[in-house]
């Protein structure tokens, strides 16, 4: 699950105080909510019912059982959430194997922290299947730490996520920085003390104090992150 993880105390990069940066996966590196949605409308079309655009803004970015759950009471489809799951989880492998395709500047923000030694994790709310097959396209090499939403008891919106991974690179969640581009991810990131730098995908991210709110990850980089670990402190 993950490769070697520097050890407390060889954290800070560079003599600034930005510990490590946390990375959420769908939508904020890679353009795939499109996918999670047509995995979601193609399953339940073969189940005979229709989704509203509506409801795209209800599901985007949470965890599956949530998200599962509310179309399946929203529609009223004959099928259990575990069952749901391992459908879309299927569909959305399918089309992966297709190629995925990055979102812009996230491959130069991986390459940079990597080449400055910043420890980087991938923390997302897509289970441990989905995770893997991306990091064929991502690169596994670019991440100190993956976590997945099947991995702990309790994911986003919850800080559970963004605590853990901080807590496993021997790092304070004040001096994380951390990426999301999601309502959902920003609440698990701010719960959590992180500071949050917000890239809306699908729906929009309001912007309030303590929130950096920006239009692509071109905006990003270790600079960037840097700054506002030390404006906050």
């Amino acid at each position: 699950m993950t490769s070697s993880i520097p050890a407390l105390g060889t954290l800070t990069a560079e003599g600034s105080s930005l510990q490590a940066v946390l990375l959420d996966m769908d939508g904020t590196l890679v353009d795939t909510e499109g996918f999670w949605w047509d995995a979601e409308s193609e399953a339940f079309a073969e189940l005979g019912h229709a989704l509203r655009d509506e409801w795209r803004e209800v599901v985007v970015g949470g965890p599956m059982t949530r998200s599962a759950g509310f179309l399946i009471e929203a529609t009223g489809a004959d099928i259990t959430v575990d069952e749901l799951t391992v459908l879309l989880n299927a569909k959305f492998i399918e089309r992966l194997k297709r190629g995925v395709p990055l979102m812009p500047g996230a491959r130069r923000l991986l390459t940079e922290l990597s080449a400055h030694g910043v420890p980087t994790a991938l923390v997302s709310a897509s289970h441990r299947t989905v995770v893997d097959e991306m990091l064929v396209s991502l690169g596994k090499e670019y991440f100190a730490l993956t976590l997945a939403g099947d991995e702990l008891a309790r994911t986003k919106p919850h800080p559970d996520p963004y605590l853990t991974a901080a807590a496993r690179l021997g790092a304070d969640p004040a001096r994380c920085a951390v990426v999301e581009d999601t309502v959902t991810g920003v609440t698990s990131a701010e719960a959590a003390g992180c500071q949050v730098v917000a890239v809306p995908s699908v729906a929009p991210i309001g912007s309030v104090a303590g929130r950096t709110v920006v239009a692509s990850l071109e905006e990003v980089n270790l600079d960037f992150l840097r700054s506002l670990i030390m404006v906050a402190h």
